[in-house]
């Protein structure tokens, strides 16, 4: 390989080098001006399951030292998720130079977007999503059985639901990347309504715990998010294609 073919690979990752670091120093940052609060970031990540406990009851630790570390895991998480629009715009510095004019008009507004909807997902875990779940798992207990959940597992618990909430919130951006790339149309999707909810509650099923509660409340929302990005995809069906077509005519 001639040297000259090297110096693009080695700038490349020279500047995938300094945005990675600059998405470990944000999220560091953040973790040192938080991990003082810990304990108190998590019995507010707690509140939702406590609230519903019987009186007089509490969670545990099975574990010598998680009353220790599992508040500083969460608390690193926490940090990620905050930092999530460093890292972001970290990942939009780096790709924009190989990016078509429309498409890096494209991509920060999606960035913004699918940000906010990750944010809405995890806000709608929390404030809808466990107060119902756990009230029904609390009442729903046997006679006689003590409800004492371990600090570590509930975080495990919550972290997955977390997760799967902000990720299926994405489904409109998802669909208008679709459209907008021209792979398919809302047409297409109209179509196939009945498949996509099957879908819904498939993927329900595989990304969260096996209860049918938690399915039935991921499920729902995220058929509702598809008919919401089918709704706007209907301004972007098939206008990247065209664009990158107008560009590719334009240089030749």
């Amino acid at each position: 390989m001639a040297v000259e073919d090297t110096q693009p690979l080695i700038s490349h990752l020279i500047e995938l080098r300094k945005r990675l670091l600059n998405c470990i120093i944000a999220v560091l940052v953040i973790f040192l001006a938080l991990v003082y609060f810990a304990n108190d970031i998590y019995q507010l990540v707690a509140a939702p399951l406590i609230s519903q406990m019987p009186i007089g009851s509490s969670m545990i630790a099975t574990d010598v030292a998680s009353p220790f570390f599992t508040p500083i895991k969460l608390t690193i998480i926490v940090s990620v998720f905050l930092a999530v629009p460093v890292i972001l715009y970290q990942v939009w510095a780096f790709i924009a130079p190989a990016l078509y004019r429309h498409e890096r008009r494209l991509v920060m507004p999606l960035l913004f977007s699918s940000t906010f909807l990750f944010y809405i997902g995890v806000a709608f875990a929390y404030f809808v999503v466990f107060p119902l779940a756990f009230g029904f798992f609390t009442k729903t207990a046997p006679i006689g059985v003590t409800m004492a959940t371990d600090i570590t597992k509930y975080l495990d618990f919550v972290m997955t639901l977390f997760m799967a909430f902000g990720v299926a919130f994405e489904v409109p951006v998802a669909i208008v990347l679709l459209c907008w790339t021209g792979i398919t149309s809302p047409d297409d999707l109209k179509k196939k309504r009945p498949y996509i909810l099957v879908g819904a509650f498939v993927v329900g099923m595989l990304l969260t715990p096996p209860d049918v509660f938690s399915q039935t409340l991921l499920a729902i929302p995220m058929y509702c998010l598809f008919e919401v990005g089918v709704f706007f995809s209907r301004y972007y069906v098939g206008k990247g294609r065209r664009a990158q077509d107008e560009e590719h005519n334009t240089e030749s």
